[in-house]
């Protein structure tokens, strides 16, 4: 409710006006400037980013192709297929072999100081015969399984086809264990005259120029290149750890394998991403992939400055529009504040705005009408006190007469009947009784006091009836001392005993209880009569509306209005059977909240 008495303010709205005159065509102006500018840079951006990657395929296909190149040169050359097909002939003398030797092996090295993206050559015979430019290691050729390796038996069957493979170190260079990188291009050696396999072509790109070259393309601050073969398997990335892994990422591998579109966007761990690929000259694909916010991190940068600016333009004309409403408004805020106090029972409040205007005016009336507003409350509490008090006697006047005539009436049949003992020790319970009542001023006693009065009134009854009525009562210190109306559960014995015990032609047993709820007090009384009647099983268990509507005696209806008028809300009577057999009747009491009617007697 209080941001809704803010905004309801005469200075709220003032400033709300004054604030959107300024803010509208700000926001207005922003919003469309950052459309406009967020879709150009996004296509500027986007346009660039594939020209990246146009750029990074037809470098990245450049060296591939030197490679190929030199597969293919090595591949067809005559002289080293006779070389090798020949090599280890026992026919072949030593002098033959020798010039073998450094004719594959000068051949090889021309090749590699020809080009300056292939590392390496071998040409690859078996384990004992095998031959290579540079600092190619024998031993470790004879070390390493060549028949069990993938990419041999991918090479047969290819059948003197590329076999190309991803970026590793180089297997048979150098004297230790520290190698160069290398992205291999593996192929078959054929004899062409029989087309039988004699052994493997094996060139060696340089590995690290080309990581160099895919890091020096940029996507955004994190983004970058890497490379996949046809089934989504990373060939090339500056992270050695994933190469030769599937593409972890399922709607980044469907992109790669089945999407034919350049540009496609995907999420990974919840954040958009932008992606472009391009397909190298071997069938491979370059991918590129960035955080789609890298892209317009400085067109929100921008975006976010304009609103700052307009922010603040907007706090100075807040406060400016603060100071100038609250020369306007002090003296309506003086007033309202009073009007609270009033309206929280602080009928003391008066106002102090000492100017000639409007405000001035409206001050001194409102002192005047609060004036006269304290002194009817004080009226009205008195005449509402009277009538509580009215109310009361009313009841009891009702409820008074009822008693004494049933009891007068039991006396007189006595009387008659000529049993003057019995009439006797009646009339004797009456004059206690009546004694009791007489002896506690107002219309108040306590329950401890009331259930004393029953004590008496239960003697009465047993002459009545003839007949011996128990009491079994229970009473919490803390509900003794509760205060309630005269002769509140007097009544609800009577009729315990005339409905419920005295058709049962027995003695009976009555069960009072009185116990503390929080601030409130119930009570209990029980019987073991009959029980309800099958018509009073139909009612409603609250019997305020049934009672109002004038069902139910003189001495229950008592009982219901006189709860209704001196306690608070959650009061009331209930009515119902007993477990075991009898009935059950529940009165709980509240005392009312402050400020409202009956205070006092609660």
């Amino acid at each position: 409710m209080g941001h809704i008495r803010i905004f309801n303010r005469f200075a709220t709205r003032m400033i709300a006006a004054f604030v959107a005159v300024i803010l509208f065509p700000a926001v207005f102006t922003s919003a469309s400037f950052y459309l406009v500018s967020n879709g150009t840079v996004k296509s500027n951006v986007r346009a660039s980013s594939v020209q990246i990657a146009r750029q990074a395929a037809d470098s990245l296909s450049f060296i591939l192709n030197a490679g190929s190149d030199v597969s293919d040169l090595v591949y067809s050359d005559l002289k080293i297929q006779n070389v090798v097909g020949s090599s280890g002939d026992a026919s072949q003398n030593l002098k033959a072999w020798r010039e073998n030797e450094r004719y594959l092996e000068s051949f090889l090295n021309n090749i590699v100081y020809s080009s300056s993206f292939v590392n390496i050559v071998y040409v690859i015979k078996n384990r004992e015969e095998s031959w290579g430019s540079g600092t190619f290691s024998r031993i470790k050729l004879s070390r390493y399984d060549l028949d069990g390796a993938a990419w041999t038996r991918e090479a047969k069957t290819r059948d003197g086809g590329l076999v190309w493979l991803g970026l590793q170190e180089d297997r048979f260079s150098g004297g230790g264990d520290s190698t160069e990188l290398v992205l291999p291009i593996a192929r078959a050696l054929k004899d062409f005259d029989t087309m039988r396999t004699i052994g493997y072509v094996l060139v060696n790109l340089n590995g690290r120029k080309i990581l160099d070259n895919i890091s020096s393309m940029k996507l955004g601050a994190t983004g970058g290149f890497f490379v996949v073969d046809g089934a989504g398997r990373i060939m090339v990335d500056a992270d050695r750890g994933r190469i030769g892994a599937t593409v972890d990422n399922a709607e980044l591998l469907a992109k790669i394998k089945e999407d034919p579109a350049v540009e496609f966007e995907f999420a990974s761990g919840g954040v958009p991403y932008y992606g472009v690929k391009q397909r190298l000259s071997n069938g491979w694909l370059i991918v590129g992939t960035v955080p789609i916010h890298e892209i317009t991190d400085k067109l929100d940068a921008l975006h976010h400055q304009i609103l700052f600016s307009f922010g603040a333009f907007t706090l100075a004309g807040i406060l400016i529009g603060l100071v100038i409403a609250g020369r306007v408004t002090r003296p309506v805020k003086q007033l309202t504040r009073q009007m609270k106090l009033v309206q929280l029972g602080d009928l003391s409040a008066r106002t102090h705005v000492l100017s000639h205007d409007e405000f001035g005016l409206m001050s001194r009336q409102f002192n005047r009408m609060i004036a006269d507003v304290e002194r009817l409350m004080a009226q009205v509490s008195l005449e509402q006190r009277q009538k509580q008090d009215a109310e009361l006697r009313a009841v009891a006047h009702r409820i008074n007469p009822h008693f004494l005539f049933n009891t007068l009436g039991t006396l007189r049949w006595l009387v008659k009947y000529g049993q003057s003992e019995r009439a006797y020790e009646g009339i004797s319970a009456l004059i206690r009784l009546l004694e009791a009542n007489m002896g506690k001023e107002g219309n108040f006693v306590t329950v401890a006091e009331e259930l004393g009065i029953i004590e008496k009134y239960l003697a009465i009854l047993e002459l009545r009836y003839s007949r011996k009525f128990r009491l079994n009562a229970k009473i919490e210190p803390g509900a003794a001392s509760f205060v309630i109306p005269r002769m509140l559960v007097q009544p609800l014995v009577e009729n315990a005993i005339f409905h419920g015990i005295v058709p049962k032609e027995s003695d009976g047993e009555i069960a009072i209880e009185a116990r503390r709820l929080g601030e409130a007090v119930e009570l209990v009384v029980r019987d073991d009569g009959v029980g309800l009647p099958p018509a009073w099983a139909e009612i409603d268990p609250s019997l305020s509306e049934k009672i109002r509507d004038g069902w139910g005696g003189i001495g229950l209806r008592h009982v219901v209005e006189s709860v209704d008028l001196y306690y608070g809300r959650g009061s009331g009577v209930t009515i119902g059977p007993a477990e075991g057999g009898g009935t059950v009747v529940r009165v709980v009491l509240y005392p009312k909240a402050a400020g409202q009617e009956g205070e006092a007697y609660a």
